[in-house]
């Protein structure tokens, strides 16, 4: 099977599974996480920025199609696509730590340290990326079409208790995001890593994928 095609059905699968671990997770079990750009970081890791970038894209297109309340949430496909672009510049700053394959001449304790740390340094990087530019987002939004202020929003939920009413709206957004997505990225980060590493192996072991593209076009690094 072409290298394309399986890169392809890899950015599909996360674009479902994107989509079906935010309904659970937020919709059914009414757990206040995004949880939305897991697989946009497994697909980046794996496929390249490309892959990973419209692995974003899609998702949030396909979800605000389907799950409509305005035009403007599609501008919320920018924050899955900003995902995929950090991803992919960790992956070029970091080769040794996120490396799928595992063959370093580290020690475990070492190389499982060094992976750890990363993680967690883009799960922070991602998160008050994300806080910023949904909060933008969402105050842009707010100020284009005023009827959606309601129940969609963080500070309509959390200015009795955090805000004065006086705050601006963006900065309102962007602090009420940041307790949230410090979990949701620790957890997006390192669910995102682990699906990717068994991809990787999957591939690997069917030898359905035999020679890894280099980090700048590709998560799989050598």
């Amino acid at each position: 099977m072409r290298k394309p095609v399986i890169n392809f059905l890899i950015c599909i699968l996360g674009v479902v599974l994107n989509i079906a671990i935010n309904r659970i997770i937020c919709v059914q079990a009414g757990i206040p996480l995004y949880f939305d750009t897991a697989l946009t970081i497994t697909v980046t890791l794996v496929s390249g920025l490309f892959w990973g970038a419209l692995c974003g894209a899609f998702t949030n297109i396909i979800y605000s199609t389907i799950w409509f309340w305005c035009p403007e949430a599609y501008l919320f496909a920018i924050c899955n696509i900003a995902t995929a672009y950090i991803t992919w510049q960790f992956i070029r700053f970091f080769p040794r730590e996120l490396n799928l394959n595992g063959k370093t001449q580290e020690t475990l304790v070492s190389k499982i340290m060094g992976r750890v740390i990363v993680l967690i340094l883009l799960s922070f990087t991602l998160c008050f990326a994300m806080s910023i530019l949904g909060g933008l987002i969402a105050a842009l939004i707010m100020a284009i079409n005023p009827s959606q202020i309601g129940e969609h929003w963080l500070s309509v939920w959390l200015s009795a208790t955090m805000f004065s009413e006086n705050t601006p709206v963006f900065i309102k957004e962007i602090l009420a995001r940041i307790p949230i997505n410090i979990i949701d990225r620790l957890a997006s980060v390192f669910a995102g890593f682990g699906i990717a590493l068994l991809i990787h192996r999957f591939l690997r072991k069917t030898e359905v994928w035999k020679k890894s593209a280099s980090p700048e076009t590709s998560g799989i690094v050598s």
